[in-house]
Parts: C-alpha cells; structure tokens; sequence
C-alpha cells in the first residue's frame, strides 16, 4: 500500500532528494567516506555551502547586500537571537499563533514588545489586519505560516519599518521580496531540508546597529564573516538542503511551487467545504495553503477517532491536528503531489459514504 506523508515537520522530501543524501552518507563524491564522518573544511564540502547559498540567492532573488547562513538550533534559538541582534528600543509584534507567541516571550527580554494585533481571543482563526506598525519600531516581527491552526501571510505587507519572518513552514513555495525584510529565519524541517539545520538570510548593513554586547556564537556577524564555517555545521542537513534547492529549480522554481500549493490546497478545501461530515477551523482568506486544518462537523464529532482509523489503514500518514487543538491537518509541502492530496480526498469521500 503507498503511503502518503502529511506530516507537518519533519515532513515530506521529495524522494530523489532522500536518495541522494543517503548516496552521500554511504559515500561522499566518490572519497570512499561518508558524508558524516568528512571535515565540514575538507575541499569537497566547502562547494556544497556555496552552491546552496548561491541557489538561495538565486531562487529567492535575494538582492545585493544580503548574506545567508546555516545555523543550528531551529526557529526557537532565532527568537532570542533576533532580538539580541536587531532590538535596540522596540520592536513590532503580530501574534498569529504559538510560534508568534513564543518569539514575543523572547524578545520582551531585550527591551519593549509591541504587540500590535493577535487573533488569540478567537483562538488564533484568521490573520488580524487595520493595525498600526509604531514607526519607531526597530523592526515588525511576523510569522508567515502557521503550522498549528492553519493560516497563512502568503503575500508580503506594507510596514513603515523594516520587517523580519519566520518562514520555518513557508519558504520557497511562493515568491518574496527579500528587500522588504531585514532578516528571514526559519527551520529547514518543514520545506527545504531534514532536521537540524537553520536558515538565515539577514541585510548585512543592518547588523551591529545595537549597543549590547552580543555573544560571539549570538551574533549574525561572526557566521556572515565566517560563511556558516564558524564551528562546525550540520553538514548533513545542509547537503540535504542542497539537493532540495536542486530540486527546486528542476521542477519551476517558486513560481512553480506556488501554483502547485494553490492546485493542492484548492483541491481539498473544496472537498472540506463540500463534505457533510468535515468543517475547516479557519476564515476562508487566511487559510494556509501549507498546513490545512479541518475538524469534524459538531453532530459528527464522536467519528473522529473513526476516521483517523480509517485514513491511517488508507496509508495517509501524519493528517492528525496538532495535540493542542486536535481534529486533523493535512501539511501539503512543497513535495506533496497533487496525487497524493486527490488520495486523501477520495479517503474523505468513501468515509462521508460510509456514514
């Protein structure tokens, strides 16, 4: 039986991505070693990182005056270093989710927050709009996607300051204008690697602008000058990433990968919206198109259990809602076919038939 992966992160890859990297952790360009066991400094790692970052640039259309990096320690180390690096006297907040929640926590450490709207009262169900950005903010903080309740920033906002995003569940399924942001993060487990690396793309003339000292492995300047050889980097992940952006560009680009986000997500929101048994969560324009939620209707709702069951002996694998909110969610990456969104629908159907 074929399986389909919604898993929401670690997620799924596109399978020629998963083969190639496992080729290199038997035998790295021919050496006779693995890519595990190579110097991050040996010769032939070194083309790896730079060809990564150079399809970063490329794929994005990242501007002059902007590095990319790879880190580690996830989303979740970038809530502290984003302020550590950029807050000076204020920052700008929206709240669109857990995520969002927990870089403000982390930024009110290092001077004042200012959450400008937050949909938490309505438990995180649409995407808050006619807010004011202070001008005086250092920078606006947003989270594009939100993997947990399902909605989604899918184009760029007009801010009197510069902005910077969490993109951990978004980035390359759609074009951005990196020109707008003075830093994007995000985890690569989502859409463009395995676990264990972080991307960073920062304006490099909008570092060193805060009068704290910063520690050494805190501060974005130390990884831009070093090109992500500091210390030692994931060198798996990133070779993983690498194929990922390959495979990227092979297949369109993100113009590309935006219209198959919105075939897909067309798709089963319009079974959702016309199934008996099944409701989204969110309002209908801030619906993700990465990470779609849905629940049972009330008078179904002792058939959850059921059809979790069933869409599992199916082979659909990971469509159960975070245990926060629960129901089912149904991540569609970059590497989810349309084929494997039509299978979850069929699966939805046959149940609505069976009851």
């Amino acid at each position: 039986m074929k399986k389909y992966n919604f898993n929401a992160g670690p997620s799924i890859l596109p399978r020629e991505v998963i083969e190639a990297t496992a080729n290199a952790c038997l035998d790295f360009n021919g050496s006779g070693l693995s890519l595990m066991e190579i110097s991050h400094r040996a010769k032939d790692f070194q083309p790896v990182v730079d060809e990564a970052v150079a399809l970063f640039k490329e794929l994005l259309e990242i501007p002059e005056g902007y590095a990319v990096i790879f880190l580690g320690g996830g989303a979740s180390l970038q809530f502290c270093q984003v302020p550590y690096n950029f807050l000076e006297k204020k920052a700008a907040y929206l709240n669109t989710g857990v995520w969002a929640k927990k870089a403000i926590k982390e930024a009110k450490l290092f001077g004042e927050v200012v959450e400008v709207a937050s949909s938490a009262d309505s438990n995180y169900t649409f995407i808050p709009k006619d807010y004011v950005i202070p001008a005086d903010a250092d920078y606006f903080h947003i989270t594009t996607n939100n993997t947990i309740y399902g909605t989604e920033i899918r184009k760029e906002l007009d801010s009197p300051v510069p902005m910077i995003a969490d993109m951990s569940s978004d980035i390359f399924s759609r074009p951005v204008d990196v020109s707008k942001y003075n830093c994007i993060y995000g985890g690569a487990q989502k859409n463009l690697s395995m676990a264990g690396v972080t991307f960073v793309i920062v304006k490099e003339d909008a570092l060193g602008k805060v009068s704290r000292q910063i520690p050494t492995m805190l501060d974005y300047r130390t990884h831009v000058d070093k090109g992500s050889m500091f210390n030692t980097p994931p060198v798996v992940p990133i070779y993983c990433a690498l194929q990922n952006l390959k495979w990227i560009k092979a297949n369109g680009g993100v113009t590309a990968m935006d219209k198959r986000a919105n075939e897909r997500a067309a798709i089963l929101y319009d079974e959702i919206d016309r199934n008996k048994l099944f409701r989204g969560t969110v309002q209908t324009e801030d619906r993700s198109v990465m990470n779609i939620c849905f629940v049972m209707n009330d008078e179904y709702k002792d058939l959850e259990a059921e059809f979790m069951a069933f869409a599992t002996q199916k082979g659909m694998v990971g469509v159960k809602g975070h245990r926060s909110v629960g129901g089912f969610r149904a991540s569609c990456y970059n590497a989810m076919s349309v084929e494997g969104v039509k299978a979850l629908v069929e699966t939805m159907q046959e149940f609505e038939k069976a009851h």
